[in-house]
């Protein structure tokens, strides 16, 4: 079973739990480590001969074209990660569409690729903002990675489906491919990437990829650059912030390849192209659907 793996390309500055400390206008006073990490996860990826798809940020894009480029040269997917990386929930319709353009034209103009696939900045897309997925589709996007099937002050659909499903919008079907989660006792429980993936054992993940795989549906996970990174600088912000942040950044890279070794890992938009549609499409259309 091919899984998704993918990588949120932001730098450590830029997560919007230190968006009160850090004004955006403020980015560029910031040294940024963002080549540096994603370099470290291409080599990664090349040694275990896995292909990923990278959501990058627009604003990444416009300062490191280059990077995006060897991403792109390497064969790997890119996707879009907003510009601003703003919560969809902060935003209106109309500036959510023009941040998801900056972003796309930015990252087409650095790599010359369609880019068609898309995650909200910390899985955005809500109840309250279900309208983004229809912008999305009229923006010509494809598939979207941004509805997190659980709950969560901050994000999450719980009862959304857990498998990658297609939606129907004004503007046509459009594929999403929700983060992965482990069901417990009727509970659906974040375990597929990102801080759950350095806070909990490796063997949490994997169990979590496996149940996935078990009913024969390919898992979603993520990571991002700066989450290998130990060095980094620590940034002002609440304890718990600063916790979560920072939380086993020395073991990622370890847990990583020990990941990378036990399960296939691919491409969104392969695994996509070989989901039957025709077999998902009555059964997932309604966010209130949940995989087997």
């Amino acid at each position: 079973m091919l899984n998704a793996l993918t990588v949120d390309v932001e730098d450590y500055f830029q997560v919007t739990a230190f968006e009160r400390q850090v004004q955006r206008h403020q980015w560029d006073q910031y040294p940024s480590r963002v080549a540096q990490n994603t370099q470290r996860l291409l080599r990664m990826f090349d040694q275990h001969e896995v292909r990923a798809t990278f959501f990058v940020l627009g604003w990444v894009a416009r300062r490191f074209p280059l990077l995006v480029r060897q991403i792109a040269e390497a064969g790997h997917e890119l996707g879009c990660h907003s510009y601003w990386h703003r919560l969809i929930y902060l935003m209106r319709p109309d500036e959510f569409r023009a941040d998801l353009r900056e972003a796309q034209s930015a990252i087409q103009d650095a790599a010359g690729v369609a880019v068609t696939a898309y995650r909200a900045p910390s899985f955005s897309i809500v109840r309250e903002t279900l309208w983004a997925l229809e912008i999305l589709r009229e923006e010509g996007f494809e598939s979207d990675s941004s509805i997190f099937p659980v709950h969560h002050g901050r994000y999450g659909i719980a009862d959304a489906c857990r498998a990658p499903h297609r939606l129907t919008t004004p503007g046509g079907a459009l594929w999403e491919f929700p983060p992965s989660v482990l069901r417990v006792c009727g509970v659906n429980l974040p375990g597929s990437g990102g801080g759950y993936f350095r806070l909990f054992p490796a063997r949490w993940t994997a169990l979590c990829l496996a149940r996935h795989n078990a009913c024969r549906d390919p898992a979603m996970f993520y990571i991002h650059p700066w989450e290998l990174d130990p060095d980094q600088p620590t940034l002002t912000g609440s304890w718990a912030s600063r916790a979560r942040h920072r939380v086993n950044l020395h073991s990622t890279e370890k847990k990583l390849n020990w990941l990378l070794a036990r399960f296939e890992f691919g491409r969104v938009k392969d695994i996509l192209a070989k989901l039957d549609t025709a077999a998902v499409a009555g059964s997932t259309a309604t966010l209130q659907s949940t995989s087997s």
